[in-house]
């Protein structure tokens, strides 16, 4: 075994990753990047995993498949009732899903609600939030960044943009489909958009920018 002659001294600033759960998340996320300035902005994320997971099961449940079946939704945005799940390169037991569901008024419209609206709906049925569903999200989210995502899949992370993915306001809390290798993530580009997906997308995005306005003044 070789020694090394000069021990490697890592600072906090150099490992610490940051996964903000506590809503509203995104914008938490982004408030504590700020105040946290000697970690990478990279290094902090927050959880669309929840979403992500919910736009899974609702799928297969629809296709009557298991949940392993399904592939790559993208939650877009924030986690909230403005947030854009996506389907169109999601796959269902290897061939699209929107030709596995062939119906684009459930895709865009009972789909949808019951992503952007399912933790309400918890609360008002259980009289509590779905804490056992976030804290499977949590793992998955981790273990993703972690140990990697597999070939060919990706999963959504909410990230701190830098003005150069997909055309996103610099300085948000931004979800997007993302693949993770080495503990670090990456954005999946070359996604199209369709004037739908554009129009959500918008609006999920002018959310976090008047939510970021709101914060920033209350903390200056």
């Amino acid at each position: 075994m070789k020694w090394l002659k000069q021990p490697v001294i890592l600072e906090y600033k150099d490992i610490a990753k940051c996964l903000v759960v506590a809503n509203p998340a995104n914008t938490n996320c982004l408030i504590l990047s700020k105040y946290a300035t000697k970690i990478p902005k990279e290094n902090f994320t927050c959880l669309m995993r929840l979403d992500h997971n919910r736009a899974m099961a609702q799928l297969a449940a629809k296709a009557n498949v298991d949940i392993t079946k399904v592939k790559n939704p993208v939650i877009w945005g924030n986690h909230s009732t403005t947030q854009y799940p996506d389907v169109n390169y999601a796959t269902i037991d290897g061939k699209p899903a929107k030709e596995v569901i062939n119906d684009e008024k459930y895709l865009h419209g009972e789909f949808m609600e019951t992503i952007q609206k399912r933790g309400a709906a918890i609360i008002a049925a259980r009289k509590a939030s779905s804490a056992v569903s976030a804290a499977k999200a949590t793992r998955d989210h981790m273990r993703n960044w972690y140990l990697g995502t597999k070939e060919g899949e990706w999963v959504s992370m909410g990230v701190i943009t830098k003005g150069n993915s997909y055309g996103i306001d610099e300085d948000l809390c931004f979800s997007f489909p993302c693949t993770c290798k080495d503990f670090t993530y990456t954005i999946v580009d070359g996604l199209k958009w369709d004037e739908f997906s554009k129009a959500k997308i918008e609006a999920t995005q002018k959310e976090l920018q008047d939510e970021r306005k709101d914060a920033l003044g209350t903390l200056n």
